[in-house]
């Protein structure tokens, strides 16, 4: 599938999410006078429609920015999707023009075809491997349990963990895009030319 395509049928999905969304609104607006109506149930469905619409975007979103990156950004952002399901924190850095052997150190070298159920062993918590980062290079998994420089950013109004200023500090050195998953919060991010985007908020 082309990243065209790939675009269509995400709007095609999109549109039909907000259609249902329009529809329950719609239905409470009818009904909401009526003294015998109870709104809650439509009110848990509205919301689950439109949870599972910020999921969809959110996995959109981030494969939109990985796809000028690798070839391999769904697999990259599924991974990432299920890691923030189970909240289980990852790491992961996806190499472009920069090398990144001089930032990262003490990893093993893995050199396998990306899959997302690979990467999702990788940072199962217990695996030995799991505190560090991934490294992909030419679409491969090339290593994991490296470990990534850390920026000395702070933010006055947010806490970082090691992960998310081990990402930051990574592209702060490098081109590298590096996407990272918190444990305690489920949020996806990714770091960009010593930049933090958040892509999901939580779960």
């Amino acid at each position: 599938m082309t990243v065209m395509e790939h675009k269509e049928q995400y709007m095609e999905h999109l549109h039909r999410y907000m259609g249902h969304i329009e529809s329950h609104v719609n239905k409470i607006y009818a009904t909401i006078h009526e003294h015998d109506c109870c709104i809650l149930s439509d009110l848990d469905q509205m919301q689950r429609l439109v949870s599972e619409a910020q999921n969809f975007a959110a996995v959109y979103y981030l494969q939109s920015h990985l796809a000028p990156y690798t070839k391999q950004y769904i697999n990259l952002s599924l991974a990432a999707q299920y890691l923030s399901e189970k909240r289980h924190g990852a790491l992961i850095a996806v190499e472009r023009s920069d090398q990144l052997d001089p930032y990262i150190h003490n990893g093993t070298l893995i050199e396998a075809d990306i899959s997302h159920i690979l990467l999702e062993t990788v940072f199962y918590p217990g695996n030995p491997l799991h505190d560090g980062g991934v490294v992909i290079r030419n679409d491969t998994i090339h290593s994991a349990g490296n470990i990534f420089p850390l920026t000395d950013i702070t933010y006055q109004h947010r806490k970082l963990g090691t992960r998310h200023r081990a990402a930051i500090g990574l592209s702060e050195k490098t081109d590298a895009m590096v996407i990272v998953v918190s444990e305690e919060t489920g949020r996806i991010s990714f770091a960009l030319d010593g930049q933090l985007f958040v892509v999901r908020a939580s779960v």
